[in-house]
């Protein structure tokens, strides 16, 4: 797993650690029933919710969940670099067990050596992974062993990255409606995006056309987004712009075709780096009672639109998106209750 590009650092959490000559072992009880663990493995979009160390994000995806199927993913570091990583499932029992390989793998699924990415040369081409799942009483024990990673630094990096997923993989059992969940209708060309959060529909409503509120939560962490235009009206346009730390800019822009406080909003948007691509965005704000239930439908021009905008990660940067929102929505409930 190339969670082992981390640094070694103490951790904090429970998981167990035992030692062996060429294996790594962690075992960890997650509050979850182990059908729904076992999901977060075998299933992509459960998969990219939590895989890598934390400030990773995984854009890209593909699960062959049969003995001699492939995986084949890429994570992405907060900076940026993409490392990529494939291998073969060797033994597959529904919701109890997985062994796969592991190896480092280009941007074609070719297998790689670890030095491709500017790491140890210890690290072997091919290694094991076996996770096993136990059930307790509505809860689960996962035990993973990843064999054939050096003694040192190699292994000491790779538990780093292992227990800082598992943090993530704990949170994203954990997280109930909280979380962003995705439909993809390929028949109608629709990408549908819906959470529930934590806040007021009007709280939500203004995060969305305030001008001020929108470079605290859109986009991604490591980038700033600037914005430029915003006339939130029929008729009107806005027009963001988006810096990574290499100081890179992509903007994005778009009309507003309704507006309806604080219930609806219907606007395009378009990625000017690839102009003619234009997407139609409904977004809806259902009051629950204190929270809100946010919904965006995105109706693409053609699948290949839709398929290429889901292979750009944006599923990936949509939920850290979306986490940032919640985070500025409890931030402004907190001020106004001090």
């Amino acid at each position: 797993m190339p969670s082992r590009t981390t640094k070694p650092r103490k951790t904090t959490k429970q998981a167990k650690v035992i030692r062996k000559e060429s294996e790594l072992v962690l075992a960890r009880v997650f509050d979850a029933p182990r059908e729904r663990v076992w999901k977060a493995w075998t299933e992509p979009e459960q998969f990219k919710r939590w895989w890598g160390p934390t400030g990773f994000t995984v854009p890209s995806c593909t699960i062959d969940l049969r003995v001699g199927g492939r995986y084949r993913y890429c994570m992405r570091s907060p900076d940026g670099k993409d490392y990529w990583a494939t291998g073969a499932y060797r033994e597959i029992v529904p919701t109890r067990k997985l062994v796969y390989t592991d190896s480092f793998a280009d941007p074609k699924g070719n297998v790689v050596p670890a030095t491709y990415y500017g790491m140890s040369a210890e690290i072997p081409l091919e290694m094991v992974v076996t996770v096993t799942f136990d059930e307790l009483g509505g809860k689960t024990k996962m035990t993973l062993r990843h064999a054939g990673i050096p003694a040192g630094p190699d292994r000491e990096g790779a538990n780093q990255g292992w227990s800082e997923s598992f943090d993530k993989l704990a949170a994203s059992l954990t997280d109930g409606s909280a979380g962003t969940e995705f439909v993809t209708d390929r028949r109608k060309k629709q990408l549908v995006m819906s959470r529930v959060f934590n806040a007021p529909r009007e709280d939500v409503f203004r995060a969305y056309t305030d001008p001020k509120l929108i470079p605290q939560w859109w986009g991604l962490r490591s980038q700033t987004t600037t914005v430029e235009a915003m006339d939130v009206r029929k008729g009107g346009r806005w027009r963001y712009v988006c810096r990574d730390p290499s100081g890179t800019e992509y903007a994005f822009r778009g009309e507003y075709r309704d507006v309806e406080p604080p219930e609806r909003i219907v606007s395009t948007f378009e990625f000017e780096g690839m102009p003619g691509h234009v997407v139609l965005e409904t977004a809806t704000f259902d009051d629950l009672v204190g929270k809100t239930k946010l919904t965006v439908t995105s109706q693409f021009e053609s699948v290949e639109d839709l398929e290429g905008m889901l292979q750009s990660g944006m599923e990936s940067g949509a939920r850290e998106t979306w986490d940032r929102l919640e985070e500025l929505l409890g931030r402004e409930g907190a001020e106004r209750r001090v």
